[in-house]
Parts: structure tokens; C-alpha cells; sequence
């Protein structure tokens, strides 16, 4: 029989100590959010700046820091104008040799002329997102959302390239994706507390969902927060519920702090008492249950 473990009657206090004493600005400058904040000048480039950044947000967070510089690079700095001003065909080209793992210019410049037609409908990606979640949920908006971006061209248009559509999982799809990138986005846009943009008015802080990437997954496993071992949407659900019951208003403040507390090293994801000892969600950590010191 599998062993449930659980946090303390204290974590709800031992959480809001780790995030009280977070050093924001310390991480701030390894995450791609501060790439996203410089060129979001406005909501509109906010939200172009962000889909980008978000679609790139694979591997560790130098290479797609890097990744973003040398797109905005291509873009000449403005994203927006770069989806505003330039023509598809001088797109593809700028993009061409563009590579970040496995993602390519092509995909890149296909999402640009995706981006191009929904807001030259009338059409932003706050109002996809709203009106799919207004449809059936939170879950419902990232699909409405993937399936957009997604969407073949118009007729005549490029047909997307080679694994464009995988760059967009929804969480309706068969395999129940975490949608961890699309997730991250929509967190940028609606949270207004630092470090993330609030753009976006039409989607209660209380509605989103945690941005399960593997950092966040392992730490929250390791609190009790989530009993499954893979990153699935149920997951997802999961750990958002737990956090709901400590912050219901803004859940996913805690998602920063939690996935920098693993990219940093802070949490060593073994048992180190140098490390671990002054860390204020220690005594709800599975490493650490029935344990005063390292063995």
C-alpha cells in the first residue's frame, strides 16, 4: 500500500513565510518574465511578447532568456510591430535559421501570421481566452486558445509546419496535457502583483491554474500537495486546489516562488540540513518527515 503523505496543520503559515522571505528580484532576472517585461509596452505587446515567450519557455531558463533575445533581435526589439508592420514572406525570412531545441523559424513565422489574422479580425487572445472559459472553464479557455493558434491558415494560406500544432497542447486534448506554456502565459497576463504583467481584466485571479513545469511538480509531490507522480492536467487541478485553500483570491502567487525555490538550487531536492534547514516548508517536505537533521 502507497504511503500518503500529507503537509502539516502549519503549512498554509509555513508557505506564506517562504513567500514572505523570497527574494523576487534575485530570480526575477533568471526567469523570462523579465525579458517580457521590457517589451510590453502595451497590451497588445504584451500579450505578442508573451505567447512568444511562453512558446519558447522549454529547458533551462539561460537558453530561453536567450532564445527571446535573439527573436526580439529578429523583430528589430518590437515584437508588435514585428506582427504589425512586417510582411509574412520578410517574417519567414528574418526566421529562417532561428532555432531553440527543437522549435525552428518556421514554426515561429507561422505563428506570427496566426497572431497577424486574429487581430486583424477584431480578436486579442484575452478575448479567445475569455470566451472559451465562459464556454465551460478554465480548461475550456486554454483550448479555445491552442485551437486558434493552431488553426490552419486561411484559405490559400501555408499550411502550419512540421510540429507547429505539438508547440499548443490543451488539456481537452486525449492526452491531457499540463499545458504548462500556455498556462505560464495566461498567468503573465492576469496577475497584476509582481512580477507578472495584468494585462488581461476579464479573468479572476481565483480562476488560474498552476504552471505544472518540473520544478514546481517535484516541490509540490514532496509537500503533500499532489499524490501523482506525472505532470498531467489532473495534476494541474490537484495542486491548484491545495493552494486555493490557502490563498483563494490569488492561488497562484505561490507558483513563482515554488518553481525558483527548485531552479535555484534552494531546494536540493535531496537532504542537505546546510540547505534545507532555515527553509520554512521543511517540516511539511516528505525528505524530511520524522527527521530533525540529515541521516
Amino acid at each position: 500500500m502507497v504511503r500518503v503523505h500529507r503537509p502539516t496543520p502549519e503549512f498554509a503559515d509555513h508557505l506564506r513565510v517562504l513567500y514572505d522571505r523570497f527574494p523576487f528580484d534575485r530570480s526575477l532576472a533568471d526567469d523570462p518574465i523579465s525579458v517580457v517585461r521590457l517589451l510590453a509596452l502595451d497590451p497588445r505587446r504584451g500579450e505578442i511578447a508573451g505567447i512568444f515567450a511562453a512558446t519558447l519557455a522549454i529547458g533551462n531558463t539561460a537558453a530561453i532568456r536567450g532564445a527571446i533575445g535573439r527573436l526580439t533581435d529578429a523583430a528589430d526589439g518590437d515584437l508588435g510591430r514585428f506582427i504589425a508592420t512586417i510582411p509574412s514572406v520578410e517574417r519567414r525570412h528574418r526566421l529562417r535559421a532561428f532555432r531553440h531545441r527543437w522549435i525552428r523559424g518556421d514554426q515561429l513565422a507561422y505563428l506570427s501570421d496566426r497572431l497577424e489574422a486574429i487581430y486583424a479580425s477584431g480578436e486579442t487572445l484575452e478575448s479567445i481566452f475569455g470566451n472559451g472559459m465562459r464556454g465551460g472553464g478554465f480548461a475550456d479557455g486554454l483550448d479555445a486558445l491552442a485551437r486558434r493558434l493552431r488553426s490552419p491558415a486561411p484559405s490559400r494560406g501555408p499550411r502550419p509546419p512540421r510540429g507547429y500544432r505539438a508547440l499548443f497542447p490543451s488539456p481537452l486534448d486525449p492526452s491531457h496535457s499540463p499545458a504548462k506554456r500556455l498556462t505560464l502565459f495566461v498567468r503573465w497576463m492576469v496577475r497584476a502583483r509582481y512580477p507578472d504583467l495584468g494585462y488581461w481584466h476579464t479573468v479572476p485571479t481565483g480562476e488560474l491554474r498552476v504552471p505544472l513545469d518540473q520544478h514546481v511538480h517535484w516541490i509540490a509531490y514532496n509537500l503533500g500537495l499532489t499524490q501523482r507522480r506525472t505532470r498531467s492536467w489532473a495534476t494541474v487541478e490537484e495542486v491548484t486546489r491545495a493552494l486555493r485553500q490557502i490563498d483563494p483570491i490569488d492561488p497562484i502567487k505561490f507558483d513563482f516562488v515554488l518553481c525558483h525555490t527548485g531552479i535555484s538550487g534552494d531546494c536540493p531536492k535531496e537532504r542537505d540540513i546546510l540547505i534545507c534547514g532555515p527553509c520554512a516548508v521543511r517540516p511539511d517536505c516528505r525528505l524530511w518527515h520524522g527527521r530533525r537533521s540529515a541521516a
